[in-house]
């Protein structure tokens, strides 16, 4: 979809609160009902202060004369932040999955956690392989590439090599 977004001057007073028929701001949110330009409905952006991107946009109701946008109320603006902030949420989630990764393995000396954590760094990126006993004791930790791909089969290989880098 093709939206139209926040100019400046909606920008500077994003911390009032407002409740107008197509723009609401309260809680750290703004609601936008805009036009969608791909097709002659109407679409509401959620957007958290502070934030340049909606965190969601979806279709909004057409109103009584089936022309214009329904003008946005409490109901549907509390529904929106609840919508909105779950999103955000759920990213967080994945990316944390995305970046962290950890797997149980049995060794002889007892079971070890062996955990992948990605450092998303423009000008390094690289990961961490982590290795703790049961009592959650750091028994190696090295640097590898973050493509990196931890499994049973990796992290057992890199136990028996005694902890070296990996190739």
């Amino acid at each position: 979809m093709a939206l139209n977004g926040m100019n400046e001057s909606d920008e500077a007073d994003a911390s009032a609160s407002l409740r107008e028929p197509r723009l609401w701001r309260n809680n750290g949110w703004t609601a936008r009902v805009i036009k969608n330009e791909d097709d002659e409905g109407w679409a509401v952006a959620m957007i958290k202060d502070g934030e340049s991107e909606p965190a969601l946009v979806g279709p909004w109701t057409m109103g009584r004369d089936k022309k214009n946008p329904k003008p946005l109320d409490v109901s549907a603006f509390n529904t929106l932040v609840k919508t909105a902030s779950e999103v955000l949420l759920r990213q967080v989630q994945q990316t944390h999955a995305a970046r962290h990764q950890n797997i149980m393995v049995n060794a002889p000396s007892g079971r070890i956690s062996v955990t992948l954590d990605i450092v998303a760094d423009d000008d390094d990126p690289h990961a961490l392989l982590s290795a703790h006993d049961a009592q959650d004791e750091l028994l190696a930790q090295v640097r590898v590439e973050p493509g990196f791909r931890l499994s049973r089969a990796s992290a057992n290989a890199w136990i028996e090599n005694g902890f070296r880098s990996p190739a």
